[in-house]
């Protein structure tokens, strides 16, 4: 399936339009914003990722935007979008020591906060690796495709992101 988000002006001039871009929203608005709740595990920063992500895209005045792969790029977008917004999260500020004492009840909102900081440290590439594979449930032959890579070397890069973000958790 092939997304254009493109209208032609004139014969060299071609620009993403507010319509082009409603009409991609409308497409997949719901897979841009479960793959970024998967990753903040939060409604909110996932509506903030949501929002960027198709910003982003309008933003590209001035180029014809045509997507071969639309889920493909926008499942990709939204889990490097989550990502930055989760590092910048944590490099904001420390915590003071009497709200730590606040954390959360469960062990496993815990576990996901932890685990979602140690993601964040991670290279952007494992990161959205280990993402596609973990939160979206692609396969690492599917991962493999996206990234031109074989399935052996996929698998072989997450398990080594699973050793670094077991020694961090």
């Amino acid at each position: 399936m092939q997304l254009a988000l493109v209208e032609k002006r004139s014969p060299s001039t071609r620009q993403t339009t507010d319509a082009d871009v409603r009409d991609a929203f409308e497409a997949w608005h719901g897979l841009v914003f479960r793959t970024a709740y998967r990753i903040t595990g939060n409604a909110a920063d996932a509506e903030d990722v949501l929002q960027t992500v198709f910003l982003r895209l309008l933003a590209r005045e001035g180029s014809a935007l045509t997507l071969d792969q639309p889920e493909s790029y926008l499942r990709r977008a939204a889990i490097n979008v989550s990502l930055t917004l989760l590092a910048q999260r944590h490099r904001a500020k420390p915590v003071p020591l009497d709200e730590a004492t606040e954390a959360p009840a469960s062990e496993d909102a815990e576990l996901r906060l932890r685990l979602r900081r140690a993601i964040a440290h991670l290279d952007p590439k494992q990161a959205e690796l280990f993402a596609l594979r973990y939160f979206e449930g692609l396969s690492n032959a599917e991962i493999a495709r996206l990234y031109n890579m074989s399935s052996v070397r996929v698998a072989v890069t997450l398990y080594r992101i699973r050793l670094k973000l077991q020694e961090e958790v």
